[in-house]
């Protein structure tokens, strides 16, 4: 079975970490681009191939030259016409993987995870911002989630990993579990982080080998960072190494990002789309049972959207 009526669609004005503005969503599609379906993971990146190589705007360039100008251009291009690319309610977001046709390779390429940006990351993030990059609604929806899936607080023998984290985790009030590791890229920012019970700097991009044990972790979360990841294979790999068999690994995502650090596939491209992609990650890491999406946006269209795809280590892996 293939999935219908998802169609390819282009990115607006990516909505900067940090700066709450609940106007925001919107995405602008070409008249190509609209007209394709998204069957697989492979039609995404047929379509986006096309139209970085054909007489259309390049990506980059399109990066380059910031959302206002893109928005403009795609607007005439469609006879001035734009399209809400919001959550279209759950039942779209939520089918994305059920069913999910995946080609027998990663379809994606080296330039999908170009960033506008390709300075040091660790420049990027040596001064500490305590700020939270999705808004309260958001964030409330996504603590509420992780109580209804994380082990009781103090379970013996629970280890937990946090990657890409910072001063704050979005764990329910008051959470504790014996290990509860953080990894980001600010030490100050770790230090501050109270549910942390030890933290490691790491840069992801430059370094992608988790430094932990086989089999250690039960959960791995990763709140709104999935799409600054440029080697996001080789992390799954690492990520599937280090869960516990059964272990459970929740990326959760927005539509806010800094988008000059953001790789190109993710700023291209509309939430429908993101889904697609964080699947293909686990799908093609191997060793993940068949990842599922939910939608926990706690007011569609009004407030920050919020997207969960997870998916848990095989038992036998």
């Amino acid at each position: 079975m293939t999935l219908v009526g998802l169609p390819l669609q282009r990115r607006t004005s990516p909505v900067l970490a940090g700066v709450h503005n609940s106007s925001f969503v919107k995405t602008i599609t070409s008249a190509s681009v609209t007209a394709c379906t998204v069957n697989s993971v492979s039609c995404l990146s047929r379509a986006l191939k096309k139209l970085s190589c054909s007489g259309g705007v390049h990506r980059r360039l399109v990066l380059g030259l910031g959302a206002s100008f893109w928005a403009q251009y795609m607007a005439g291009a469609v006879g001035g016409k734009s399209f809400v690319a919001s959550a279209k309610g759950s039942s779209s977001i939520e089918q994305v993987l059920k069913n999910a046709e995946w080609p027998e390779q990663f379809p994606f390429k080296k330039e999908d995870f170009q960033r506008f940006d390709e300075s040091s990351d660790s420049l990027f993030y040596e001064s500490p911002r305590f700020v939270t990059h999705i808004d309260d609604p958001a964030i409330a929806a996504l603590t509420k989630y992780y109580s209804e899936v994380f082990p009781p607080s103090n379970t013996p023998g629970v280890s937990m990993l946090d990657m890409c984290s910072s001063w704050v985790s979005h764990y329910p009030k008051g959470y504790k579990q014996e290990r509860v590791v953080g990894m980001g890229m600010n030490e100050e920012e770790l230090k501050r982080n109270p549910v942390l019970t030890e933290y490691v700097v790491q840069d992801l991009n430059v370094d992608p080998k988790l430094p932990f044990d086989d089999n250690s972790f039960d959960i791995i979360t990763n709140v709104v960072s999935v799409d600054y990841l440029t080697k996001p294979l080789d992390i799954f790999k690492e990520m599937c190494r280090i869960l516990k068999p059964g272990g459970l690994a929740i990326m959760s995502f927005s539509n806010r990002c800094f988008w000059t650090k953001a790789i190109s596939i993710w700023t291209s491209t509309g939430d429908a789309d993101h889904v697609l992609i964080v699947g293909s990650y686990f799908h093609y890491a191997g060793g993940f049972e068949p990842p599922e999406a939910v939608d926990i946006s706690p007011n569609p269209g009004l407030t920050d959207p919020m997207y969960i795809v997870y998916s848990r280590k095989l038992a036998t892996a």
